[in-house]
Parts: structure tokens; sequence; C-alpha cells
């Protein structure tokens, strides 16, 4: 950012006395709540950062990184004693004191947007680091950054800024978001669904590449028709026989090729049977194989749509959740999961997904069905009495948008799974339970 335009924000910050809440949004951005009106939002990506006001979305992280756990400790129902522009730089320094059981701590939230070098530092009153969003090591600049060492000082810049003023700073700051909100939505609505249309692409190519239920079922039913021709004219075949011409039920004389191999007549006819079952069979496996794809492709084009109706960069960040690497279990093909808050959230893809997933769910696990209408279950997992209105509205809201395409109102119907009893496959009977309404679109 601009110095001139930091330089009136600090001004315009300094009327805030109080920090309800900080905490990181996500990797690179941080949120203070100064009140109901006014929750900052300072992204410090390098060579991109910015300062804007207003509500992010759902929180699909909770961080808990040491920096995380500090930032909240040292900052949430703090007072604020000053905000200042430091060393006539491109740097705030928001110094704040809270009140303990023992003692009054002061700390200082020392915000850089210093282009490559951006960061977030928390120091204690004598600028000791006591966490850094970027720790930087001696060997990468000359400046380092490190836990329990004593900041060192920046040079001021060799030139003087010029003036760019700013008509409305609070309006300015509301703008910023609402553009860089728009910009962020619009780039990874792009992003994203190309991915996802990409992924359509692959299953929609397999399943046009399968073969047809109706043909297997023909070369079945001939197979069989064949089988019992055979044994009709036991009489007539003769071992090892490759070609045999008889007489079909009908009278007609037809042609038919036998399976090599077969020493006897009772052989053909076994081998033309098992040709029969084996195409039935397969016949089955290719109907299920169909359906599955045809339940993925649903999903990815109802993905597809959530996206694009998606109306913040964190809706879409929620739909695609950071995966982590140190989780060792195997994620199921036929369950999407998702993140709101740090709870997780199962929806099934297909019939056999939704199977799946009242399979393994828990007693006191939440579940979730559009009322009295075909829809994917949903699970939240959670040993919580009670879950915040707004995790159940977002949990609510991903049934609704992977189960139907059109806009309107719908109400959802959620319980803990104890009360939900299977009936067959993925169909359910419920009594005890609760509904809310959700409007899609």
């Amino acid at each position: 950012m601009r110095f001139s335009y930091l330089k009136q924000i600090v001004e315009y910050m300094k009327q805030f006395k109080h920090i309800v809440a900080a905490f990181r949004v996500n990797d690179t951005s941080l949120q203070l709540v100064f009140d109901q009106e006014n929750s900052w939002n300072f992204e410090m990506q390098r060579g991109n950062s910015t300062i804007s006001i207003g509500e992010a979305g759902n929180r699909g992280k909770i961080y808990q990184a040491p920096f995380d756990i500090l930032l909240a400790k040292r900052f949430n129902r703090s007072t604020v004693q000053s905000v200042e522009l430091y060393n006539h730089d491109k740097i705030i320094r928001i110094t704040v004191s809270t009140s303990g059981s023992y003692k009054s701590e002061t700390t200082i939230l020392q915000l850089e947007f210093t282009g490559k070098h951006t960061n977030v530092i928390i120091l204690d009153k004598d600028e000791v680091v006591l966490e850094a969003l970027r720790h930087i090591d001696e060997d990468v600049s000359t400046r380092s950054v490190r836990v329990g060492q004593k900041l060192g000082e920046m040079p001021k810049p060799p030139y003087e800024p010029k003036d760019y003023p700013i008509e409305d700073v609070r309006q300015f700051l509301l703008d910023t978001f609402n553009q860089r909100n728009a910009d962020k939505l619009e780039h990874l609505k792009r992003e994203k669904k190309a991915l996802l249309r990409k992924r359509l692409a692959t299953l929609q190519k397999h399943l046009d590449g399968l073969q047809k239920e109706s043909v297997l079922l023909e070369e079945a039913e001939q197979a069989q028709h064949a089988g019992h021709l055979i044994l009709a004219n036991l009489e007539s075949i003769k071992p090892y026989e490759k070609v045999a011409e008889l007489h079909d039920f009908d009278g007609t004389v037809i042609r038919l090729e036998l399976p090599s191999g077969c020493n006897t007549a009772a052989r053909t006819a076994d081998s033309f049977f098992k040709r029969s079952k084996k195409a039935k069979q397969k016949a089955i496996g290719l109907h299920q194989e169909r359906s599955n794809l045809e339940a993925k492709i649903r999903h990815y084009e109802l993905f597809i749509q959530t996206v694009e109706e998606a109306p913040t960069p964190e809706q879409i960040a929620l739909l695609f959740p950071t995966k982590t690497g140190g989780s060792k279990l195997k994620t199921s093909d036929l369950i999407a999961e998702f993140w709101i808050e740090g709870i997780k959230v199962s929806l099934g893809k297909s019939e056999k997904g939704n199977i799946e997933l009242l399979k393994n769910a828990k007693a006191g696990n939440i579940w979730m069905h559009l009322k009295d209408r075909p829809s994917a279950h949903v699970i939240i997992t959670t040993d919580k009495q009670q879950l915040p209105t707004r995790v159940i509205e977002a949990a609510a809201k991903l049934c609704v948008d992977f189960s139907v395409f059109e806009k309107g109102r719908y109400l959802v119907d959620y319980t803990p799974r104890r009360e939900v009893k299977i009936v067959e496959g993925a169909n359910v009977l419920y009594t005890k339970y609760n509904t809310i309404n959700i409007d899609k679109g």
C-alpha cells in the first residue's frame, strides 16, 4: 500500500480503544475486530498487501499455530494504548494492554507493509519478538525475525513519499474490501470451475466409453438360446465340432459356431450357458458402474453450479479444503469432505456414498437431509450437544447445493445419527428432528 494511504488510515484507526478479537482468516490475512461495525482485514501477502473493512464469511479453517494462539491471547479483549506509523515507514504499530489474574501485559502488533519483506510481528514492550507470521533467519536477511530476539530496526526510506489524499477513509476501506473480494472471487471461480470441468470431462469420457448393457443382454439371450438348442440336438453334435447346422425351435435351419475344446455336446451346451451367465453379470456390473458414474457426474455438475453461485471467496475456500499431509486416513471417493470452522462435514456423492456415511457415522454426529425429497446425506462430525447456528446453516446449505439445481427455498431436516433408522440402502426413517430453511440462488 502507498505510504500516504497508511498514514491516513492510521489517523482514522486511532479512534478505536478496544480490540474484541484477533485471528487469521487465511494463510496471509488476519482480522482485527474493534466493534460490531468494524472488522478490519489486513492482507499481508508479499507485494500485494492491503487493508480493508468488511466481515469475512465462514472460516473454513481455525489456525492453531503458536502465532495464532499468542495473537488471540494477547489481543482478544485488549485495550488499545496507541496506534502509530512507525519509523516514518510503511509500518503500523498497535500497542495494547491486557489485564490478567495477576498482572497487566503490554504487547505490540507490528504490521509491516514493506513489499517482499511484508510481515506481522508480535513484540513485547521491550521489542523482543514473541511470535511472527514469517520467521526470518540471518542468512536470508540482514534483519532477522526470530522468537526471543530483539527486533532490529529497519533503515528509514531514502525518499520523501508523495501525498495521495483520501476523501473518506472508511468508504475507501469498504470499497477496497468489496473490490478485492470481487476480483478474488472471479479469479477463484474461473480457476475452480476449470478444475471441476476437467474432472467432469474425464468422467463423461469414461461413461461414453462404456459398453451398452443392451448389447450384453442380447448376447446373453443368444448364448442361452444356443445352449437350449444344443440340449435339444445332443445326438447331432459331434465331439470337438466347430460348426453345427441345426433346426431352430421354429424349424429354421441355422449355422451355429460352437465353442472350442468341448468333447461332448453337453459340455458345449454348458459352455453356452456359462457365456450367457457371464454376459448377464457383466451387464449388471456395467449398470452399477454407469449409475455410479452418472451420480458422480451429477455431483460435479452441482459442484460447478455451487462454485458459480458462491457469494464470497471464503465460500469457495470452504468447498476446497486444504488437504493435510499428516493424515494417513484415505478419503473415500464416494464422499466429499468440507471443513466449517474446524468441524468436518461429510456429504455423500451418490447412493453408495450415502450408505457409507450412514454406516460409519457415530451416534452423536449430526445427520442432515432435504425434507420429503431425495437428496445427498450430510454428516457433521461432532460430539458437541450444541453446535453454533452458523455451522448448522453452512452444512445445510451444502446439503441443498449438492442435491438440487433449481433455485428456491428448501427445508433441511437434521437430527443426531442415533435418531435415524436405516430401512434399506440409503432409505431411512426418523421422528425426532429439527428443520432449517435454506435459500438457494
